[in-house]
């Protein structure tokens, strides 16, 4: 017997079901990530390309390794900001807690750990993986993004850092841009260390906190920095702590705190190999917490895209997490959104996806075996070659390969079935060539 509440609940059912399946899917992508079309996957090939160029140009490696990582990895050293308020955590059906990855270095310390004894150093690698960050969506901020990761192991001078700036200003040649339109700042985590502790006498938590408030002295209003900052040193307005501190943040003259004679070596040797675009920064800090020593970003001057581009640094503490014996190490990164961002600036994206560098229009069914054996012939010359299966006239397939950009055609018929013999047509000039 069917009760008055049986029946409600069948014909509830029913209308839930008919108005889910009857619901359309959105088109759009999940918030803060990108759908790749042609024309966008050439650009990212362009930036990727220039990065892959100039790395192994220095000797270095690729790797790469899995987006999961245990996310405890994350919670020993990447800082409070990305593992509490950025970073896709989640607990896993073996319920483990694990982490899209939002960074490359504690990854690549980890692996650089498991094989240490293995290894032969100085070690070179880089890598182009994709990181998740839960964050909101600006310009050259996205949730998913890809970057650049180069890192040298196993040096404890100062010319892994000398390298790795020298990297990262030869991509940015490579991008296009001249020296007039970016600075790079350089910094030593040193010094900020030796400010918070020796000069004030912070806590390590308030270290922290004045650190991550100087990374955004240039991006927050004047009066509320010093009064956040008052309150972290724990002085009064005016007081004698906060006028010290604003003294050594304004001082050209800093030789006497440790750190410091870092810096200039690194910039009189850069100059030495003609990078004069340098300058010391003391307000670099870079938000991480695991870097020990010098620091650095490249910087654009333009005032349509005034940020960091790149950044990195020295840290030689990150692979003690793992035990054994200490690996120096530097390294710098340069995400794929902000590249774009930066070339497009410039001017210096290319025109887009170019699918075939000729186009082969067919006249008729009767033709296309011998527009197979054309394709083919050209192929094994590694040319890049696509056939028009349309059917459509002539004319429209000429049209159509002129759209999607493709360079030159070719036109096979009859007459050119029975005398073996091709034209190849410059699209653009009108140039004709004849082949057999």
């Amino acid at each position: 017997m069917v009760t008055k509440r049986g029946v409600i609940y069948y014909l509830w059912f029913f209308w839930y079901t008919m108005s889910y399946m009857s619901k359309k899917l959105s088109t759009e992508a999940y918030k803060g990530v990108r759908d790749f079309y042609p024309e966008d996957m050439a650009v990212q090939n362009q930036i990727f390309d220039i990065w892959k160029s100039v790395s192994q140009k220095y000797g270095y490696q690729e790797y790469n390794a899995s987006v999961l990582e245990p996310a405890e990895l994350y919670k020993a050293k990447s800082g409070e900001e990305i593992v509490e308020r950025q970073t896709y955590t989640f607990i896993d059906r073996g319920e483990r807690e694990v982490t899209l990855r939002p960074e490359m270095t504690p990854t690549v310390a980890r692996m650089v750990a498991a094989r240490k004894r293995e290894l032969v150093y100085p070690l070179r690698w880089f890598s182009i993986p994709n990181f998740f960050r839960y964050e909101q969506p600006q310009r050259g901020r996205l949730r998913e993004f890809w970057q650049l990761n180069v890192d040298i192991f196993g040096v404890e001078s100062l010319q892994a850092e000398i390298e790795c700036i020298q990297m990262a200003y030869d991509i940015t040649k490579a991008y296009g841009l001249s020296d007039e339109n970016f600075e790079i700042r350089i910094n030593n985590r040193k010094l900020l260390n030796y400010i918070t502790n020796t000069v004030f006498g912070l806590t390590a938590e308030n270290s922290q906190k004045l650190l991550k408030l100087i990374d955004k002295k240039n991006k927050i209003p004047t009066e509320v920095f010093t009064a956040t900052a008052e309150t972290i040193l724990g002085d009064t307005p005016g007081g004698e702590k906060i006028t010290k501190f604003n003294e050594i943040f304004s001082s050209t003259n800093l030789d006497a705190f440790e750190g410091v004679t870092e810096v200039k070596q690194v910039i009189a040797e850069l100059e030495k190999l003609g990078i004069k675009n340098t300058r010391f920064d003391q307000t670099l800090t870079r938000g991480s917490d695991y870097y020990t020593g010098i620091v650095f970003e490249i910087f654009d001057k333009n005032p349509e895209n005034r940020r960091s581009v790149f950044g990195g640094g020295r840290y030689d503490d990150l692979l003690d997490l793992f035990g054994g014996e200490k690996v120096p190490a530097v390294g710098f990164g340069a995400g794929d959104v902000v590249a774009k961002d930066l070339m497009e600036t410039y001017g210096k994206l290319g025109n887009g996806s170019v699918p075939a560098d000729i186009g082969i229009c067919v006249m008729n069914a009767e033709s296309m075996n011998f527009a197979q054996e054309v394709a083919q012939t050209l192929r094994a010359k590694n040319m890049k070659v696509s056939i028009d299966f349309s059917g459509r006239k002539i004319g429209d397939q000429i049209k159509n390969a002129d759209k999607m950009k493709i360079p030159e055609v070719i036109v096979i018929g009859e007459e050119e079935v029975k005398t073996g013999k091709f034209k190849i047509k410059n699209l653009a000039s009108g140039e004709e060539k004849t082949y057999a």
